[in-house]
């Protein structure tokens, strides 16, 4: 047992006779090791998009909701009447009338 362990530690394994198949061996765990390696740092960086993602929503929201908190304030009749007095307008007295036009 313990000449077997340093036979592995000394890499006779890979220079005996029947090597081949453990080249073979190494080289496909190597290959599956490379494969989860960048699996792994796919998934992360996916990951991190999303994260980034989430919070570029979150703030387009935020600006949504301000946008339109301010549209409804600006729709405000007193709003309106109040920049009309400033721009020189007045309200009407008189209602509107409709005009029908007969062919």
């Amino acid at each position: 047992m313990k000449q077997t362990m340093y036979d592995i530690l000394k890499g006779k394994f890979l220079i005996a006779d029947d090597a081949m198949k453990n080249w073979r061996m190494l080289l496909f765990l190597s290959f599956l090791a490379i494969i989860m390696i960048a699996s792994s740092h796919n998934a992360e960086s996916k990951v991190h998009q999303i994260a980034r993602l989430n919070n570029e929503v979150r703030e387009l929201r935020t600006q949504f909701v301000d946008g339109k908190t301010e549209l409804m304030r600006l729709k405000m009749e007193s709003s309106i009447i109040r920049k009309m007095t400033q721009e020189g307008l007045k309200r009407p007295t008189t209602p509107p009338q409709k005009i029908i036009v007969k062919n």
